[in-house]
């Protein structure tokens, strides 16, 4: 059982210690969300590598036709849906494996503080939750690394009792430019990602075409 002062680890950590190409992309995402350290990484990693897993064995379970198999498939899309990982409808097991530890770090309180323009940055964010100025279904909740639910994103919020309440604080109108200057950032990526799809998706039509005429 092990001793129960000691809690054990909630994260895997990688097979091989020294691989340049995995440390850059964990110091790419520590930088970008704000981390304290690659420990966050590795716990998302870790929970999204179990959904997945999860993922996989439901769609073994109903090739062959098991009937428990599909009401943990319908659980495991809804604990998805709540976690705000997939949308509510129109969602398969196969959607699930195309997650990625960046899904649940998109989820994460700290992230969540920046976006929603209470903090000028995800370290500032980090700060602020730590300290105790932010509020969650009006509880205040002190940990930065807490998945927030998809019922749970609207009730993020100051708390009352905190300066960064007060609507002339300095640090409100230049935290609005950072989420809006994010939010023209994101809108940015999303038509260039849409057009390339559409251009791949273009090329894939033409080539199909091509090899019929041939």
């Amino acid at each position: 059982m092990g001793d129960p002062k000691f809690a054990r680890k909630s994260y895997d950590t990688p097979s091989h210690p020294w691989q340049g190409e995995r440390i850059k992309a964990e110091v790419v995402l520590v930088n970008q969300y704000g981390l304290k350290n690659k420990t966050e990484v590795w716990k998302a990693q870790t929970i999204i590598r179990k959904i997945r897993g999860q993922s996989r064995d439901l769609q073994a379970r109903l090739r062959g036709e098991e009937k428990q198999a599909e009401k943990e498939a319908k659980d495991l899309l809804a604990k998805c849906g709540r976690m705000g990982l997939l949308p509510l409808e129109g969602v398969t097991l196969n959607d699930i494996l195309i997650l990625s530890e960046e899904d649940i770090l998109e989820r994460r309180l700290q992230t969540l503080v920046f976006k929603k323009g209470l903090a000028t940055s995800p370290k500032q964010a980090r700060q602020m939750i730590v300290h105790g100025h932010v509020l969650m279904n009006g509880h205040r909740v002190t940990v930065p690394g807490y998945i927030v639910q998809r019922g749970e994103e609207l009730s993020i919020e100051y708390d009352p009792s905190s300066p960064f309440s007060d609507e002339l604080h300095p640090m409100r109108a230049s935290a609005q430019e950072a989420a809006n200057r994010l939010a023209e950032k994101e809108e940015a990526r999303a038509r260039i990602e849409a057009t390339r799809a559409a251009k791949a998706k273009a090329d894939a039509e033409e080539a199909g075409i091509t090899a019929e005429d041939e």
